[in-house]
Parts: structure tokens; sequence; C-alpha cells
């Protein structure tokens, strides 16, 4: 199953300026996802992190991988209409910088589930190299 960004909308709550994923390119309702974010310089962060060298912030890749984390859970029957949020993050690890130009790879397995509680282990990547790596706890809940 694939998205498009107005798909996507349609599911988490996020809009500009912190929507994070630009398209869905895999889905297996609440077990997988894999998502794009294209980083470009019109980024509203990029002209103060950092000037003269434009990184994207690593706060804002992990909530690139938890926005993409919530969409395979919240396709699922039970909990179609709810929404994500994040209750933890553990293991993050960042191995390179992601610059304007970089289309971020994002990909979700969900690892574990209880209720309305799921950990997903995910990974964000540019041109095959990761990234950016972690766990992440999410807590369904009504609008």
């Amino acid at each position: 199953m694939q998205l498009n960004v107005q798909e996507i909308m349609e599911i988490i709550p996020n809009r500009y300026p912190i929507m994070m994923v630009d398209r869905v390119l895999e889905l297996v309702p609440g077990k997988h996802v894999v998502a794009i974010k294209n980083v470009t310089y019109n980024e509203q962060f990029f002209p103060g992190h950092f000037p003269g060298e434009a990184v994207m912030p690593g706060v804002l890749i992990l909530e690139a991988l938890a926005q993409t984390g919530s969409i395979p859970l919240l396709k699922s029957e039970e909990f179609e209409g709810q929404t994500g949020y994040l209750g933890g993050i553990d293991k993050v690890k960042f191995r390179q910088k992601v610059v304007p130009g970089d289309v971020l790879r994002m990909e979700m397995e969900i690892i574990k589930r209880k209720g309305n509680i799921g950990v997903g282990k995910a990974t964000a990547s540019v041109d095959g190299k990761v990234v950016c790596s972690a766990l992440m706890t999410f807590i369904i809940g009504a609008k």
C-alpha cells in the first residue's frame, strides 16, 4: 500500500510547518511502514541551523520517524481515527548529517504491541546509509 501526502494527512494530525512525511512507499497496517521526507533548503529551520552549513536538526529527524511510525498503528482497524502520541525514545544513534537535497527514507517495524501501546524499531537513511536509528514507544489515544 502507498499513500500520498493528502492520504497521510487523513491519518496523522500534523500540518505545516511540522509535517515531516511526504509519501508512504510501503505500508502493512499494524506492522511496517517505509516513507520519505524530501529535505529542501526551503525548510523553515535551515536558516538558523546552522548558518553557513545547513543541517537538519536531529530532533526533527526523530519527529519524522515518530510521524512515520504512528502510521501503521493508526491504519490498523482497532486504532483507525485515533491519534498516536510519542511515549518514549530509546537507543538513539545519529551517524551522519542530513542536508538540503537529501531524501530521508524512514522505516519503522512495529516489534511489540500491548493494548494501546506499540514499540517500533526505527531507521532513517539517505542514499542507503543509516543516518539515525532508535526504538520508539507510541501511545494511541482518542482525538
